[in-house]
């Protein structure tokens, strides 16, 4: 009788050995998908970070030219300055016709 019953429990033993076996099968699985998914997804983060530091650094480069043409746009605002203030005065009076002249004819064409 002592073996009939050591012989059921090893049997138990060995169906529970084979679930947890099917189980571990199972959940090795889900975690190489979803392995496979992380590592997809850094990959595609890492290429986003380099178009994004592409971006950057062209837009720098942009805004270096725009500062050095700002620059530029200064140092003919002071030398007009250093002018007449009649000549300035009379040159910003004309630059206004113009920009109203201009608003006037866009208006007009709508």
């Amino acid at each position: 009788a002592g073996d009939g019953a050591a012989a059921g429990s090893s049997g138990y033993a060995n169906s529970g050995y084979s679930v947890y076996e099917e189980e571990n099968e199972r959940l090795t699985e889900s975690l190489r998908t979803k392995v496979s998914a992380i590592k997809s997804l850094s990959i595609e983060i890492g290429t986003e970070v380099k178009n994004q530091n592409k971006m950057l650094s062209e837009m720098d480069n942009d805004f270096d030219s725009a500062g050095g043409l700002l620059v530029a746009t200064m140092g003919r605002l002071r030398t007009l300055s250093r002018g007449s203030q009649t000549k300035l005065l009379c040159y910003m009076m004309l630059f206004a016709l113009f920009v109203f002249f201009v608003m006037f004819w866009i208006i007009k064409l709508r």
